[in-house]
């Protein structure tokens, strides 16, 4: 004669499903721990960096040559002519390079300091941007550094509009943002 399958009480399956479930995790989180791993950027400076507050952002190729004639030592270094931004550290290592959007109205070739660092704010043209970098004015307009908050990049233009920002892509006002602390030498060149 067979035997009755027995049945199970409903909390037996919940058990028995959730078991199952925290196993499958366990699992996968297994895995995980044997695949790549991502890379860490030291936050802190090397010994080599300037003594100045902040992290450092992490190096990028150095393909493009910092120009001649734009001064030694830690600063920011930006070409009108060829659009570009240049992080240099103390040791005079390029740290990072990376292509800007000059605004309408643009700073004289000289050197000048970060004068004030703004988190947010709205720029002339009406686009929400961050990382905001002041450096020097001209023709009634604060001239500074940043990136559009949405991470747009380059910024259309607006007809007739007068602007003074010099746009950059998001990871790029992020890098500039960490090494340009108030006082940071910004040297423009042709």
């Amino acid at each position: 004669m067979p035997v009755p399958a027995r049945r199970l009480p409903s909390w037996a399956w919940v058990t028995g499903l959730t078991a199952g479930a925290v196993a499958a995790v366990v699992a996968l989180a297994v895995q995980a721990d044997h695949g790549p791993k991502p890379t860490v950027v030291s936050a802190r400076p090397s010994a080599r960096a300037s003594a100045s507050p902040g992290p450092h952002p992490a190096p990028t190729p150095t393909a493009v040559k910092v120009p001649d004639g734009s001064g030694t030592g830690r600063r920011i270094v930006y070409s009108l002519g060829s659009k570009r931004v240049w992080l240099i550290d103390a040791s005079d290592a390029q740290r990072r390079t990376f292509t800007v959007w000059p605004g309408t109205v643009g700073p004289e070739p000289g050197t000048y300091t970060v004068s004030t660092r703004r988190e947010t704010t709205t720029g002339f043209d009406g686009v929400p941007v961050e990382h905001i970098v002041y450096f020097t004015a001209r023709s009634g307009l604060s001239i500074a550094f940043s990136n559009a908050l949405d991470g747009s990049s380059p910024p259309a233009p607006t007809p007739g509009a007068r602007t003074g920002g010099i746009r950059m892509g998001k990871p790029d006002g992020q890098a500039l943002w960490a090494f340009a602390t108030t006082g940071t030498t910004v040297t423009v060149v042709a």
